[in-house]
């Protein structure tokens, strides 16, 4: 007698492949949700780091050594600086120095005092001017300042005594008397005594005689020079009325540029 399986009853069948079917689609969606879910965490990683990029660039940290502020920056965070402006102020140079501010006042003050000292040189270069030409250029007879020819010949040696009479007149500017004589003043004075009248200035008066060698010169002879005049005492020396201050001396002659004038 044959045993033969009893088929399952299709229903059972049907419910066992409706779940694996559900079973299989379920996994399906499953894998196909991961894939997305990582791909949307990947994109949202990138975007999170893109954004982050420039908030690093433009607030970086500390600790690295390219990103720590110098000590310029530092020292001015700490002691800021304040200047203050006076309203007068025109001009302030500024050096490595540090000269003060230049104020209008100032600048005004020392263009007057400028002003004065040009004012002062102009006035004595007048004066010194003035001064030179009379002094070049005056030219009185001598009759006006001396008495009477008293003496004889006027030979060098009677000159020279004559004039070291006058030794110890004080040195006055234009004089031509004892009371005080310049240097021309001095010359005219002594040769109006021998009735000879010499201009008052030394120029005109060494233009008067004859130059001589210096080799062949006596006292009385006229040693002439630019602007000086006064008697050769011998050796080397002049007698004559220096300067304002001093009095008719004797002394030696300071300079090489000069010449003999015999009258």
């Amino acid at each position: 007698m044959r045993r033969t399986t009893p088929a399952a009853p299709a229903a059972a069948t049907d419910v066992t492949s409706e779940a694996t079917l559900r079973k299989d689609s379920f996994g399906r969606r499953l894998r196909r949700g991961g894939a997305k879910n990582v791909m949307v965490m990947s994109v949202a990683a990138g975007l999170v780091g893109t954004l982050a990029i420039p908030a690093y660039a433009f607030a970086p940290g500390t600790d690295g050594i390219q990103f720590g502020a110098t000590a310029q920056t530092q020292l001015t965070k700490a002691a800021p600086q304040d200047v203050e402006v006076a309203e007068d102020v025109i001009a302030a140079p500024i050096s490595e120095d540090g000269y003060d501010a230049v104020t209008g006042e100032e600048i005004r003050a020392a263009e007057e005092a400028q002003r004065a000292a040009e004012e002062a040189a102009a006035a004595a270069e007048a004066a010194r001017q003035a001064a030179a030409e009379q002094m070049t250029s005056y030219a009185a007879a001598a009759s006006e300042y001396t008495p009477a020819a008293v003496y004889g010949s006027a030979d060098p040696a009677s000159v020279y005594s004559v004039a070291q009479q006058y030794l110890g007149v004080p040195y006055v500017y234009g004089g031509a008397t004892p009371a005080g004589f310049d240097c021309s003043g001095l010359v005219q004075y002594v040769y109006a005594q021998f009735g000879i009248n010499l201009p008052h200035s030394s120029s005109a008066q060494g233009a008067a005689g004859t130059q001589i060698p210096v080799s062949q010169a006596v006292p009385g002879d006229l040693v002439v020079m630019s602007g000086h005049i006064g008697f050769y005492a011998g050796n080397g020396m002049i007698l004559h009325a220096p300067y304002e201050g001093t009095v008719v001396r004797v002394q030696p002659i300071w300079t090489s540029d000069y010449w003999i004038v015999r009258i």
